[in-house]
């Protein structure tokens, strides 16, 4: 446990009381959803800090000189400030403001990213790598006063997650804009400092459950729950293996602590050809959308809300200009037989 006195900040509002690492004050309706839902400030500090199995993340901690390498300080040694939130944390001795831990730079990019051996010859200063979660090599960029987040992947793994973006848009879905560059893709910061991006960890823990998930989201609101169910649409038409509770999540509004929306829909680098070709085409004996179908067989409410959204009908013509967007070779024929079959499936299921 880490044992600290201080305050979890939000911006310039203390938030949170720590006292020697224990939770013992929590302001309910700005807190990070972490404190409201009763969890402890070691594992918060463990959730924003770069996977340590990452290779790069080790070169990153070595040229920076941490004496500490666990998740918890290393979250710490940048007071655990992240690009996409306005929370960290602020010791009873120190007297920094929000204005003074923000990123303002960035030098460690290209050595989170891919190694860069020249970052070695870069003073040590703080970086939002430390911050930046997830199991493929990435890094922030500010690009013309904005936050980009670059991340590495195989052929295949680009193209998985330019392709879902560019159907998810297509059909008018809530998604995070992704585009190619140079061997890698990079995608915006969604919050751009107006909104706090709350992960649904942080209430449901592990808990991947699509019932659970949906009636926590109806309890918040009608429009929350629809998308949510617009993200496991995709999922499901899109073969994504990896959907977790670290990688959707919800919106608050900074200045009223409000909840206002689900997140666009981002990461699904780990679905479809990701991890090679699926070997039946046909969708006949689909697990991902078996798990779909079974969610709506069990949650009549979710049925119901499903069955009444008017989703466009995906077209040849719709996957092939999606797929002309991505610079990136692949079997054309597949990724169209595979999208149309499981759109197929889906219909002879509400049918």
């Amino acid at each position: 446990m880490i044992d600290s006195n201080g305050y979890v900040m939000s911006a310039d509002r203390q938030v949170v009381r720590i006292e020697n690492g224990l939770v013992v004050d929590v302001d309910k309706q700005f807190a990070p959803l972490h404190f409201i839902n009763g969890k402890d400030f070691t594992s918060w500090l463990e959730g924003r800090a770069i996977d340590s199995h990452r290779a790069n993340s080790r070169l990153l901690k070595k040229v920076l000189r941490l004496a500490n390498r666990d998740d918890a300080n290393t979250a710490l040694a940048v007071n655990a400030v992240t690009i996409t939130d306005n929370y960290w944390f602020k010791s009873d001795d120190e007297s920094l403001t929000w204005n003074e831990v923000q990123f303002n730079e960035n030098v460690f990019d290209t050595l989170a990213l891919k190694g860069d051996p020249d970052s070695f010859n870069q003073k040590p200063s703080r970086t939002p790598e430390l911050t930046n979660i997830g199991s493929f090599e990435k890094c922030w960029r500010l690009l013309d006063g904005k936050w980009w987040m670059y991340k590495s992947g195989n052929n295949n793994q680009i193209f998985s997650e330019l392709f879902i973006c560019n159907l998810g848009k297509t059909l008018g879905f809530n998604m995070a804009d992704y585009e190619y560059d140079d061997g890698y893709v990079k995608t915006k910061d969604f919050t751009d400092g107006r909104v706090n991006f709350e992960p649904v960890c942080s209430v449901m823990g592990d808990n991947e459950d699509y019932s659970d998930n949906f009636d926590y989201f109806m309890t918040l609101s009608k429009e929350i729950a629809v998308d949510y169910l617009k993200m496991l649409y995709l999922d499901s038409i899109c073969y994504n293996m990896d959907r977790h509770t670290n990688n959707y999540g919800l919106l608050r509004d900074v200045e009223t602590g409000k909840l206002i929306s689900l997140a666009p829909n981002y990461d699904n680098n780990i679905a479809l050809i990701a991890n090679g070709y699926p070997s039946d085409v046909s969708r006949e004996k689909d697990g991902i959308l078996r798990f779909f179908f079974e969610f709506l067989d069990n949650n009549g409410k979710a049925k119901e809300l499903f069955q009444s959204l008017e989703i466009p009908v995906i077209t040849k013509e719709m996957i092939i200009d999606c797929m002309d967007k991505i610079p990136v070779k692949i079997d054309s024929e597949f990724i169209i037989d595979f999208i149309l079959n499981g759109q197929r499936k889906l219909k002879e299921y509400i049918l």
